[in-house]
C-alpha cells in the first residue's frame, strides 16, 4: 500500500535551504519516493499559511519511515536547519 510524505514549510533562508535541496531528493529517490507536488501555485483554504507543500508518494508507509530515519535524509535535515520552518506528516495510503 502506497504511502506519502506531507510536508508544509516556510522558508526563511532561501541560500541555506538550497542545500537542503540539493540533498533531500537523492534520499527520497533511494528509497522509492517519488515527487507528486513539490511547491508550485497553491492556496492556503484553512489553517496556518506556509509558503511551500511537498507531497511525495512512497512504496510502503516503512519505506517513508526508513527515508526518514536515513543518513541520507539526516544530513539533508542538518543542511536545512535553521533555513526553515517545517511540518512533517508520514500516512499510509488507501488500500483501493
Amino acid at each position: 500500500m502506497p504511502a506519502y510524505w506531507i510536508a508544509h514549510v516556510t522558508v526563511t533562508d532561501p541560500e541555506r535551504y538550497k542545500g537542503y535541496q540539493a540533498l533531500a531528493p537523492v534520499a527520497f529517490a533511494a528509497h522509492g519516493g517519488k515527487f507528486l507536488a513539490r511547491g508550485g501555485d497553491h492556496s492556503v483554504m484553512e489553517g496556518p499559511i506556509l509558503d511551500r507543500h511537498v507531497i511525495i508518494e512512497f512504496p510502503s508507509l516503512a519505506a517513508a519511515r526508513a527515508c526518514y530515519a536515513s543518513a541520507e535524509y539526516s544530513a539533508a535535515r542538518v543542511a536545512r536547519d535553521g533555513a526553515c520552518e517545517a511540518h512533517v506528516t508520514l500516512v499510509d495510503g488507501l488500500a483501493l
